[in-house]
């Protein structure tokens, strides 16, 4: 909600402020608009408190935002710039834990299983370094901004991101169990490194794709520059295992394919399904606590 210094007449500076704490304590996300000395306490108590162009420097300094044009119509702007940056780190965030949980549990989970290390130092060296590349071109992305206000109260957002992470490395086992033997992964340290270094890539690659949304993941297109980066992403670190670099051996073309679907199956698929199973379920209970 939103008040303007004027929209409550004959009121005293101070009832400004306390008609802002009214407004947080019945549920309200407020903001507040003024340009006088007197504005000062309530555009500080504010969760957005906007200083117009022409407000004093004692107002400009409590707000947390100052106008740099005449009028109100850029507080619009504001207002969904803001939720779109917050769309942009629930993305970051929900894809940085649920990755950090692949990684950490494949390789640990796979080791107490087979004996061995199932990705070369060198290979998650590079994986790292590939996808924070790629992961940079998120604030390029296209992304709607909410509805309704947003809060910073992300603790459901966590439980999505563990709960895709364990669902990852069920998957990625999951394969691993279905290749070890097909493909000789036992016999050959080298392609077991491949193997393991494009499962990881690819994950990371169509992960991210479902993570940038919060509905299913053909709800919005993404932007040019993320797909580029992401499509130099996938075809870089294929190429790069082809080529044969220490500890990568190239794998037939049957196999990489067949990790390439499986691992676009598995996050845009099954994964993303459970993605939006959850955040509907956050919805509906964040719903009933306002109600």
């Amino acid at each position: 909600m939103l008040a303007g210094a004027d929209g409550f007449a004959e009121v005293y500076p101070e009832d400004k402020y306390i008609v802002v704490q009214h407004l947080q304590a019945a549920g309200h996300v407020t903001g507040m608009t003024g340009d006088g000395v007197n504005d000062a306490p309530a555009l500080r108590q504010a969760e957005v408190g906007i200083a117009v162009s022409t407000a004093t420097d004692v107002a400009k300094g409590a707000a947390s935002v100052v106008l740099t044009e005449p009028g109100l119509t850029n507080i619009v702007a504001l207002v969904e710039q803001g939720r779109t940056i917050y769309q942009r780190i629930l993305t970051w965030i929900i894809n940085k834990i649920s990755r950090t949980i692949l990684k950490a549990a494949f390789v640990a989970i796979a080791f107490v299983v087979t004996g061995k290390f199932v990705v070369s130092a060198f290979a998650m060296l590079l994986l790292v370094f590939m996808t924070d590349f790629a992961k940079i071109s998120l604030a390029t992305d296209n992304v709607r901004p909410s509805k309704q206000p947003e809060t910073w109260n992300i603790g459901g957002f966590i439980t999505v991101s563990v709960v895709l992470g364990v669902a990852m490395v069920a998957e990625t086992l999951l394969l691993l169990w279905i290749d070890w033997s097909r493909f000789g992964l036992a016999a050959d340290n080298d392609a077991l490194y491949t193997f393991s270094f494009l499962t990881l890539l690819y994950f990371a690659v169509f992960s991210i794709v479902s993570a940038r949304e919060r509905s299913w993941f053909w709800a919005t297109m993404p932007s040019k520059t993320f797909l580029a980066a992401l499509s130099v992403d996938a075809v870089a670190g294929t190429a790069l295992t082809l080529v044969g670099l220490p500890g990568l051996k190239p794998l037939p073309w049957r196999q990489i394919l067949e990790i390439f679907s499986y691992s676009a199956g598995a996050c845009l698929i099954v994964n993303d399904a459970v993605k939006v199973a959850m955040i509907q379920w956050r919805v509906l209970n964040v719903m009933a606590q306002r109600e």
